[in-house]
C-alpha cells in the first residue's frame, strides 16, 4: 500500500500554512489529503490557524486578511480533496462546543486529528462512521487509542519499525508527521504506512510514487 499524501497545513513550503492559498496549492500537486488546524477565536468562530487566537476573527484578519473560518475551507475543498481536521486544545474555549460544531461542518470522509483522546473519544461517540487520528507518545498510549481511534499519528522521530509494528498488531493504522526529507519518505512507505504529512506534498508524490 503506497502511503497517503498528507499535505500539513496545505502545502505550506510553497504558500502560507492553513491558507485557502496553501490548500489550493496541495490540490494542484495532486496531495490526497489537506490537514488543517482548528482553533475558536474570542468571538466563537473556528479558524484555521496554529496557535490559540486571543483574538476575535475581525481583529485576526485586520492583521492577516488570509485567516479563513473553518466552514469556508470545507466549502472550498468538499469534493475536491480529503480533509483531515486536527483540532487544538479544544476544551480550552468554554461554552464554545469546538468538537460539536466542528463535527457539524465535516462530511463522512473526513479524518479528525488530535493529541487530546478526549476528543477523539467524542467525536467517536458523536460520529462514529468519521475516522480518527490519535497524536500518540505525548500521554496518550497506543493501547488507550486502539479504543477509537481509526489510526495512530507519530512525530517522525518516535516512528520505529517496533511502533508502527506494535500498533498495527493493535489494529491501528500509522501516520508520520512531519516529513521532507525523501530520503526518510522512502524508508516510511517500505516499512508501509497508511499516511505521511509533508510541507512539500509535491515532492512527496513523487518520491513515493503516488
Amino acid at each position: 500500500m503506497t502511503p497517503l499524501v498528507i499535505a500539513h497545513r496545505g502545502a505550506s513550503w510553497d504558500a502560507p500554512e492553513n491558507t485557502l492559498a496553501a490548500f489550493e496549492r496541495a490540490i494542484a500537486v495532486g496531495a490526497d489529503f489537506v490537514e488543517l488546524d482548528v482553533h475558536a477565536a474570542r468571538d466563537g468562530e473556528l479558524v484555521v490557524v496554529h496557535e490559540a487566537p486571543r483574538a476575535t476573527l475581525a481583529e485576526l484578519r485586520a492583521r492577516r486578511p488570509e485567516v479563513p473560518t473553518l466552514d469556508e475551507v470545507v466549502a472550498a475543498l468538499r469534493g475536491r480533496i480529503g480533509v483531515m481536521v486536527e483540532l487544538k486544545r479544544p476544551y480550552a474555549y468554554r461554552g464554545r462546543d469546538v468538537v460539536r460544531r466542528t463535527l457539524e461542518l465535516l462530511d463522512d470522509d473526513a479524518v479528525v486529528i488530535s493529541f487530546e483522546a478526549r476528543a477523539l473519544e467524542d467525536v467517536q461517540r458523536l460520529r462514529p462512521e468519521v475516522r480518527t487520528v490519535q497524536h500518540v507518545g505525548f500521554g496518550v498510549s497506543m493501547r488507550r487509542a486502539a479504543r477509537y481511534a481509526w489510526a495512530v499519528g507519530f512525530h517522525d522521530a518516535r516512528a520505529t519499525r517496533r511502533a508502527i509494528t506494535r500498533a498495527r498488531s493493535l489494529g491501528l493504522e500509522t501516520t508520520v508527521y512531519t516529513v521532507n526529507d525523501p530520503a526518510r519518505m522512502r524508508e516510511l512507505a517500505a516499512l508501509g504506512v497508511a499516511g505521511i504529512f509533508s510541507d512539500r506534498p509535491d515532492l512527496l508524490r513523487d518520491t513515493i510514487g503516488r
